[in-house]
């Protein structure tokens, strides 16, 4: 994978800076890039490791990065890194969900139509290299659970039209295009789709192919006797 050089709404502060900022300012930080726990500096060491990894993703490809590059990268020493991930793979399955949850939040709100399509699409491709580096690294499964496991919760308050599909099967099904479709976007030169073209995709997907009305049962004549 041929990582893409992208702007990203995680906070990209420098090691020193991090180390450098009251406990005050890194709760103002997490505010708005939520880390799970609540020490000031278990925060800034998430913090670290998150940027780290997010640095090497733009000059290698995950498999390539080790834990030792990513520590050192960060600033910090192995034991901090093992206290909190048995491995590499259990820090890439963590940020995945974290950034799974900051793409759903941000797309969610807006809705299954084009409108929460093109907020969903403009975030992937704000943080292009992450999203390459979790989708082409075996996150797809863990977005794919998360996305159905919310839109069902969305779609529970849901009292419009109905769909052709079964309700559950409607959404695995809408969430597989979109996962789908998302990962095979960023395979694509950088600047091939815009965000707006993909969401539009998305949306003729799904409305010609699940989200049509359910058909009304056929009426049945009986033939009448001469």
């Amino acid at each position: 994978m041929k990582a893409a050089k992208s702007q990203t709404s995680s906070p990209q502060l420098s090691d020193s800076e991090l180390h450098n900022l009251s406990n005050l300012e890194v709760h103002r930080l997490l505010q708005a890039n939520p880390s799970r726990g609540t020490d000031p500096r278990q925060q800034r060491s998430a913090l670290a490791l998150r940027n780290a990894l997010f640095r090497l993703l733009e000059q290698k490809d995950f498999d390539e990065i080790t834990v030792r590059e990513i520590v050192a990268e960060a600033g910090v020493n192995n034991t901090t890194f093992f206290r909190h991930h048995s491995d590499k793979r259990a820090f890439f399955d963590y940020l995945a969900q974290d950034e799974i949850d900051r793409l759903v939040a941000a797309s969610i709100p807006s809705g299954h139509g084009l409108e929460g399509y093109i907020a969903l699409c403009e975030y992937v491709r704000a943080n292009r290299t992450l999203w390459s580096a979790l989708l082409t690294g075996g996150a797809s499964g863990i977005m794919r659970d998360r996305y159905i496991k919310l839109s069902k919760t969305v779609a529970s308050e849901y009292t419009g039209r109905k769909t052709w599909l079964p309700h559950d099967l409607s959404i695995i099904c809408s969430t597989a295009i979109i996962v789908e479709t998302i990962s095979w976007w960023l395979t694509t030169e950088e600047d091939s789709y815009s965000p707006q073209q993909i969401a539009e995709i998305l949306n003729e997907l799904i409305m010609s192919a699940i989200a049509r009305p359910a058909r009304k049962p056929k009426r049945t004549v009986k033939k009448t006797s001469e």
